[in-house]
């Protein structure tokens, strides 16, 4: 049987979407039946014929860290997808992030190591990637570097590696993805779907740096592709390209058919947006959006090789144009 974390999310979702025509039996863990009727909402989406498999899967409400509960989840289960994760780039946010992104794959590791698992693929990001200084492209085999300035979220998810490849000391099959920027429809209130969000709300302004992108199929495409195979105790980049914000935000903008952003961000204004949301959290308890590490991550260029993937699956990456048309349709059908 397959277990999935974080099953009611981005990745989760379009994974049960992926997986089902395998006709292997599913576990999904979810934490609240408003994000299980979301998902079936997705899933019907995408599988309209199929829609009635959503009910064959044998969802299990619970968290990564209830441990009771969560060692009940694994009876009988012999491939788990670990999706689950807290995403905040808010430092007061970190004790939380530890406690879900650290000791939630802590005990998933644990859990597998005591039934058993065959094997574990663990999703992780491009933010516990390091820039290398000598190359202008990051790849797998750069160094976690605890000098530099790293988000929250970094953090814990590079701590949550640490707990995979801890379990790979220990005899346990793990892979590990770190996707780019994930484009793919549903999900608008959060993650790369709140960019879509912004975008056709009206967002003038453009952040000078680059990142990667990529469509949640190649996503969820991949890591069927690496369980079914015999790739064990590696981590793999998933960007299917490297493009600026300026770029992507004018592609987003124009499927959803609104005006493309035309003015830039600068430093001085982006760390003046800093401030003002500072003193207005501080006087009125207001939410802020935007932090030291997302203002260096805007304005920094960074650039991913992707060969190790292709070359060991051979694999063709979907166009990014492609995944924002489809996740702008997505989008525009739910406005």
């Amino acid at each position: 049987m397959i277990l999935i974390t974080g099953a009611t999310g981005l990745v989760g979702t379009h994974l049960l979407v992926q997986l089902i025509n395998e006709k292997q039996p599913i576990r999904a863990l979810y934490r609240s039946e408003a994000k299980k009727e979301y998902a079936k909402k997705m899933f019907s989406y995408h599988l309209p014929e199929k829609a009635h498999l959503f009910d064959s899967i044998d969802w299990v409400k619970t968290t990564i860290n209830n441990i009771p509960e969560l060692s009940e989840a694994f009876t009988e289960i012999t491939h788990v997808y670990h999706c689950a994760a807290k995403i905040s780039f808010n430092p007061s946010h970190y004790k939380k992030l530890r406690k879900v992104n650290i000791e939630g794959t802590a005990n998933i590791v644990n859990l597998c190591l005591i039934h058993n698992v065959k094997k574990l693929c663990y999703v992780s990001s491009i933010a516990t990637l390091e820039e290398d200084p000598a190359t202008s492209f990051i790849d797998e085999t750069v160094e976690w570097n605890p000098e530099t300035q790293k988000s929250v979220y970094a953090i814990t998810k590079y701590g949550a590696e640490m707990e995979v490849w801890r379990g790979t000391q220990e005899g346990l099959n793990t892979v590990i993805v770190n996707p780019g920027i994930i484009i793919g429809p549903g999900f608008f209130n959060g993650g790369s779907g709140f960019l879509f969000k912004r975008i056709y709300a009206g967002m003038r302004y453009y952040t000078t740096g680059a990142t990667g992108y990529v469509a949640i199929k190649d996503v969820v495409n991949v890591m069927h592709q690496l369980m079914k195979g015999n790739h064990t105790n590696e981590r793999y980049i998933l960007v299917g390209e490297n493009l600026s914000y300026k770029d992507a935000f004018s592609m987003i903008a124009k499927a959803l058919k609104k005006p493309v952003p035309t003015k830039k961000a600068s430093p001085f204004l982006l760390k003046l947006a800093y401030n003002i949301q500072r003193i207005s959290h501080f006087f009125f308890r207001t939410k802020r959006s935007i932090f030291k590490s997302s203002i260096r991550s805007a304005l920094s260029n960074s650039f991913y090789k992707n060969d190790k993937i292709k070359n060991e699956l051979k694999y063709t990456f979907t166009p990014v144009q492609d995944a924002i048309e489809e996740t702008a349709t997505a989008f525009l059908n739910e406005v």
